[in-house]
């Protein structure tokens, strides 16, 4: 679930955004458009499958020649102008992540894993902030209790996403090109 924090002025800044303190219960807060969105803390299964995702990329890029770092829940300044600044559930990025956040110039992955309380929109509006800034693949990631039941993985084509590769649970291991490096990965084995 998400919702809008409640203030008397808006629209905010990147800037902004970076002069708020630390949340302490472990919510994310994000800018979307100018406007402050809350995301309750991830769940057990979704922080399981973060860190899976997290580990199978990391294996996946280490056979690259260029330095990438896959890391979970880091900042990304999708734009100025938007005034979007997002916390992806895991990004690739080709700078080692020293900081609090980051460029969308240095993100060559962005994905995100959709708690039942995400809004279709704010699925839509999260993937069009990143295809918007330049990033070159998204990961879409849908799951019920017990964790991910499809991975779709996004190419960007033309200043738009398209989906390029579906992975189902019970699917087994399929080949995913649309990543920095490709890989095979298991929704089974994202799971609790």
């Amino acid at each position: 679930m998400t919702a809008l924090v409640q203030h008397e002025i808006g629209p905010f800044t990147i800037d902004d955004w970076h002069a708020l303190p630390a949340r302490a219960d472990g919510s994310r807060l994000e800018l979307l458009e100018g406007y402050w969105l809350v995301t309750p803390p991830p769940s057990g299964p979704h922080q399981w499958a973060e860190k899976q995702l997290v580990n199978l990329l990391d294996r996946a890029i280490a056979s690259t020649p260029n330095a990438l770092y896959a890391v979970g829940g880091i900042g990304v300044e999708l734009g100025t102008a938007r005034r979007t600044a997002l916390i992806p559930d895991f990004v690739v990025l080709d700078t080692a992540p020293i900081g609090n956040s980051f460029g969308a110039e240095h993100v060559r992955l962005a994905g995100e894993i959709w708690s039942p309380g995400n809004t279709a929109r704010e699925q839509r509006d999260k993937l069009d902030a990143c295809a918007d800034a330049g990033i070159p693949f998204f990961w879409s990631v849908a799951q019920d209790g017990r964790g991910p039941t499809e991975l779709v993985a996004y190419r960007l084509d033309g200043g738009r996403y398209t989906p390029a590769t579906s992975v189902r649970l019970g699917d087994g291991p399929v080949h995913i090109e649309e990543s920095p490096a490709p890989l095979e990965p298991d929704i089974a084995t994202l799971r609790l």
